[in-house]
C-alpha cells in the first residue's frame, strides 16, 4: 500500500506540474527582423546606390533609373512588397508628416506597410495611424501644398525643443 501511496503521489505531482506548464502562454516570437535594402523592389535587381527616388520619407534604391517611374504611379505595391520580405528602406525624413514640425529624437515611430515612420510624438502617432494615406501623399507634397500645422496645444513637447 505504501508503494501504490507513493505512485498516485507522484502522478499527482507529475499532473500538477505539466498542468501549470500547460497554463504558461510561450513567449511571443519575436518581430521578423528586417533587414536594408539590397533588391530593386520593382525588377528585383541589385540595387544602384547612385539611382534612387525618394518618396513618403522614404529612399528607395533602384536597378535601373527605369524603375522610378513604376514606384511612383503604385508605391503601395511595392512598399507592401517590400514589408512581406521584412525590407526596411533608409528613411530621410527631417519632419512630423503630422505636425510639419522638425524631428530632432528618432524614438516615436511606427512601421507601416513597409515604411518606417518617425513622428514628433504619441498625439500624431495616434493621429497618423487613423489616416496613414493622406499624410504619406502629404509627405510627397511641395512644401507650400502640405496641410497646415496640426493644432500641438494640450500636450507635451519637452524634450523635442518645445513649442
Amino acid at each position: 500500500m505504501s508503494r501504490l501511496k507513493h505512485f498516485m503521489m507522484a502522478v499527482g505531482l507529475l499532473t500538477a506540474v505539466s498542468v501549470s506548464a500547460a497554463d504558461q502562454k510561450p513567449a511571443a516570437e519575436p518581430g521578423k527582423e528586417l533587414k536594408n535594402q539590397t533588391r530593386c523592389p520593382v525588377m528585383g535587381g541589385k540595387i544602384d546606390s547612385a539611382v534612387f527616388t525618394d518618396i513618403q520619407g522614404q529612399r528607395v534604391y533602384h536597378c535601373c533609373p527605369d524603375c522610378s517611374e513604376k514606384l511612383i504611379a503604385d508605391p503601395d505595391k511595392y512598399f507592401q512588397k517590400a514589408a512581406a520580405q521584412g525590407v526596411r528602406f533608409e528613411n530621410i525624413q527631417k519632419t512630423c508628416p503630422v505636425s510639419g514640425e522638425a524631428l530632432e529624437d528618432r524614438d516615436v515611430f511606427t512601421d507601416y506597410e513597409g515604411r518606417r515612420i518617425y513622428l514628433c510624438c504619441k498625439k500624431c502617432q495616434k493621429k497618423f495611424a487613423e489616416n496613414p494615406q493622406d499624410y504619406l501623399k502629404a509627405m510627397d507634397a511641395p512644401a507650400k501644398e502640405k496641410p497646415s500645422t496640426e493644432d500641438h496645444s494640450g500636450h507635451d513637447h519637452s524634450g523635442h525643443g518645445g513649442h
